[in-house]
């Protein structure tokens, strides 16, 4: 896996600076190529001007020989720095004949057009040929030729080229290497979330990934660590839910297990009652499981006004016979007691916790009573057992070591009831006594006025 997620990046770096690159070259190509255009264009510009100034140069030294029918002295061109090199220079009669200097014996057309114009230019085999007159008043007493070899130009136009090639081989590389840092910059992240992802296949839910600064990134990471956090919740509701619903369906499984062997040990019983208080007890027990599943999936039923009396007669059946079993009584009272507002679920899974607590820790009678707190119903589980002094008995306890600690159970009671708006409390150590506290809904005024009128 780690093998792979190296190829990965390394194929994406790779493309990264690949792109990179590739976006480089076309942008000089793109920009390279008409500006190597202009710059021959710029050299034989040059190359023509120089021939301009030479020329010229040599007609101001030579008129005044010409106009007096004097054969005229030419002297070597000097090579001044930027001026291209290997001009040769001639001067020529106005019949075309060679009367001095370094060019074709007879007259070409560039002379030929110089008779008829300011300056005659362009290019002749291998030379870069310019001809100019030399004029005397109104009249043409000759023609000045300059020329110099078309490899001079070629090779000073090479020579920019090929500095502009190094420029453009400076700009491949610095791009390169800054592709390269963008690479880096964009992989390692990417490596993080790809080595966050595989710690998250491999089911630790606590790691989480670090901010690079790239907004895009980013924002990958953060989903990944709200799905990391939603997938270690819904495990950690799981796993309540698995111990919660063991804790819970352990007393319903018991009764229905008492039930059976008491028939066993009646055969003049009548089997038909022993069934229908079978069926009653799968009902109970099926309504338990589909409390436990709401309750898990956090997708809790809506309050309404809890039927006390209704509420009190489950308890009675589910708890009656257990407890005779062992010897103790059930006593419930307070049916009539003011009306509180939660969900029915929630309320059963509180007192079911608090009945099995009494039943398995406590002993003697158990009782349950509802009473007015004021502005709550207080609900009371109680028996005749006590709890030493000291001791949470909502304290958490290990799930893998202890699953028969009534630590589990009461930690749910209590965070049910706080679901419910209520609160669940250890009101009395001994004799041990837990009360479940609900909001209580007095009628209004308006309610109350008919009935005391009656």
């Amino acid at each position: 896996m780690i093998l792979s997620h190296f190829g990965h990046t390394l194929s994406v770096r790779r493309r990264i600076v690949t792109l990179t690159v590739l976006a480089a070259v076309l942008a000089i190509t793109l920009f390279g190529a008409p500006l190597a255009i202009a710059v021959a264009k710029f050299h034989e510009g040059n190359s023509t001007h120089d021939l301009e100034r030479v020329a010229d140069t040599v007609v101001l030294g030579v008129a005044g020989d010409l106009a007096n029918g004097r054969i005229p002295e030419l002297r070597p061109v000097k090579e001044e720095e930027g001026r291209i090199r290997g001009i040769r220079v001639a001067v020529y009669t106005p019949t075309g004949r060679l009367l001095a200097g370094n060019g074709p014996n007879s007259e070409d057309r560039f002379v030929r057009e110089a008779h008829y114009t300011d300056m005659a230019t362009g290019t002749r085999d291998d030379e870069i040929v310019l001809a100019v007159p030399v004029l005397s008043g109104p009249s043409l007493v000759g023609v000045v030729r300059a020329a110099h070899p078309r490899s001079e130009l070629d090779a000073k136009i090479r020579l920019t080229w090929l500095k502009m090639i190094a420029l453009a081989g400076i700009a491949i590389g610095a791009s390169w290497l800054i592709g390269r840092r963008i690479a880096t910059r964009l992989a390692r992240p990417l490596e993080d979330l790809a080595a966050t992802a595989e710690r998250l296949g491999e089911g630790d839910f606590t790691v989480r990934t670090r901010r690079t600064g790239v907004h895009e990134i980013d924002q990958v990471a953060e989903a990944l660590d709200v799905t990391s956090e939603r997938i270690g919740e819904t495990l950690d509701r799981e796993r309540t839910f698995s111990s919660d619903a063991s804790h819970q369906l352990r007393t319903p499984l018991t009764g229905l297990r008492l039930q059976l062997e008491a028939a066993l040990e009646s055969p003049d019983r009548d089997p038909y009652a022993t069934i229908r208080d079978g069926i009653a007890s799968a009902d109970r027990l099926e309504r338990t499981i589909d409390d436990l599943l709401a309750l898990a999936k956090q997708t809790r039923a809506p309050r309404a006004l809890l039927d006390l009396g209704k509420l009190f007669e489950e308890v009675r059946q589910t708890w009656h016979g257990l407890l005779a079993g062992r010897g103790r009584a059930l006593r419930i009272s307070g049916r009539d007691a003011l009306p509180a507002r939660a969900a029915d679920a929630a309320v059963r899974q509180v007192l079911a916790v608090l009945l099995d607590n009494a039943a398995t820790h406590g002993r003697g009678t158990v009782s349950v009573l509802a009473r007015d707190a004021g502005d709550a119903l207080a609900i009371d589980v109680s028996d005749e057992g006590a709890i030493e002094d000291g001791h949470d008995p909502f304290a958490t306890v290990d799930r893998t070591e202890d699953h028969e600690g009534n630590g589990i159970g009461l930690r749910l009671a209590r965070s049910l009831a706080e679901a419910e708006g209520g609160r669940l409390r250890l009101t009395s150590p001994a004799p041990t006594t837990f009360t479940l506290l609900l909001p209580a809904e007095r009628p209004s005024p308006k309610e109350e006025g008919p009935g005391l009128a009656s």
